[in-house]
């Protein structure tokens, strides 16, 4: 466990190390150089510092990020799916360049990333899709987001090419498409035994109308359940509607006990940006302030912008440790003078393992591992934010 006093996951991609992160009110800065400390573990069982730098390596891992030597193998054929014009279009760059560190770092000669514009659309991505299965394509990384995915996925079907995208929508998973992206499901088993073991037992939540807000819901149910934890109350709100503020007052009554005072340990909001913000705000506007009743939340909280929101004081969230990526920031600093954004590392990730994967079975005298049996491997891959693996199944 890790206190952060200002900072800020299967086949799905299920993340191994969360750690528990606080919010506070410090002013977070983009110079590396002048980069606080952070503060001890608290738990030092619980997470190692594993980064591309000082991982263990086994066959299946990730290398040193260090630039590969030429070699004779086989030309091998990658391609990244990207929104590169566009509304998204600086997250979409900013991949990009994550994804060509990684060509630097860990690539090797023949090892080719070709990129292609989604153009943040479902028919930018199908056509950029049916291009590089066109120009001979072995394996497409992304594209980010579920519409642009669920439009790749037939025609790489088709092709017998394995997609490895960028989302958070895990339905859309299965025995070609390997979904990498930071999923609810552990973070909320972490953040509420987390929670609990610290004596906040009586829990208030306040969740999106949404499929992620159901899916973790569902998983809070169950959790709470075999943890003993009271829910004082439950209500579901819908995102950018002028009702949040009257549902967070229903919700602040609910919890009213016989004396009058609030029942609140603890309000679990999975919601992130300007809506966890919002959201928090109207808790305290109704006397839910942040020193009495803990604000808790999922990886998406993950967010800088959050760090200096006085209602979300002391807050704690599940998400892996900033300390394994903060070697990355730096060296994209470096690269491109600006802070990558939080998705960066995982194309850098997906395009890392792309290159081992391509070069275990070419140097065996194969072609490419793209296999699911390579892809799915149980031990997993050391990655910049700890061990991952891609579970059967998508």
């Amino acid at each position: 466990m890790k206190r952060f006093p200002s900072a800020f996951s299967f086949t799905l991609l299920m993340f191994c190390a969360l750690l528990i992160q606080a919010c506070g009110n410090g002013n977070p800065t983009w110079d590396y150089s002048e980069r606080p400390t952070r503060p001890a573990i608290e738990r030092p069982d619980i997470l190692s510092d594993n980064t591309y730098q000082n991982a263990p390596l086994r066959n299946e891992e990730l290398p040193a990020a260090t630039p590969q030597p030429a070699s004779n193998l086989p030309p091998v054929k990658v391609a990244i799916l990207l929104p590169l014009s566009g509304t998204q279009a600086d997250l979409g760059q900013a991949m990009l360049n994550s994804a060509q560190m990684a060509l630097f770092e860990i690539g090797h000669s023949s090892f080719e990333l070709v990129p292609r514009d989604t153009k943040g659309t479902a028919s930018g991505a199908q056509k950029a899709a049916q291009e590089v299965v066109q120009e001979g394509a072995q394996l497409i990384l992304g594209p980010v987001f579920a519409e642009a995915v669920n439009a790749v996925k037939p025609i790489a079907r088709r092709a017998n090419i394995s997609v490895v995208a960028f989302s958070t929508d895990w339905k859309l998973a299965d025995n070609n498409t390997y979904i990498m992206g930071f999923h609810p499901f552990d973070q909320v088993s972490r953040i509420i035994s987390y929670s609990t073991a610290k004596g906040l037992n009586n829990i208030g939540v306040f969740s999106p109308a949404s499929e992620y807000g159901d899916a973790v819901v569902n998983a809070y149910n169950n959790m709470s359940s075999k943890l003993g934890a009271n829910t004082v109350a439950s209500k579901r709100f819908y995102p950018n509607n002028t009702a949040i503020a009257s549902d967070m007052q229903d919700f602040a009554r609910a919890g009213i006990g016989p004396n009058g005072s609030s029942r609140f340990d603890a309000i679990f909001i999975p919601a992130g940006g300007d809506t966890a913000a919002l959201v928090a705000s109207y808790a305290s506007q109704y006397d839910l302030y942040p020193n009495t009743v803990k604000r808790i939340g999922t990886g998406l909280w993950d967010d800088r912008n959050l760090a200096t929101e006085q209602s979300m004081n002391g807050a704690w969230f599940a998400a892996p440790s900033p300390e394994l990526r903060r070697s990355f920031e730096r060296r994209y600093f470096e690269s491109y003078t600006q802070s990558p954004p939080r998705l960066a590392t995982l194309s850098y990730d997906a395009t890392a393992l792309a290159a081992v994967l391509a070069r275990n079975g070419l140097s065996q005298g194969r072609s490419p591992s793209f296999d699911s049996i390579s892809i799915q491997n149980p031990n997993g891959f050391s990655g910049i934010d700890g061990i991952f693996r891609f579970r059967e199944g998508g």
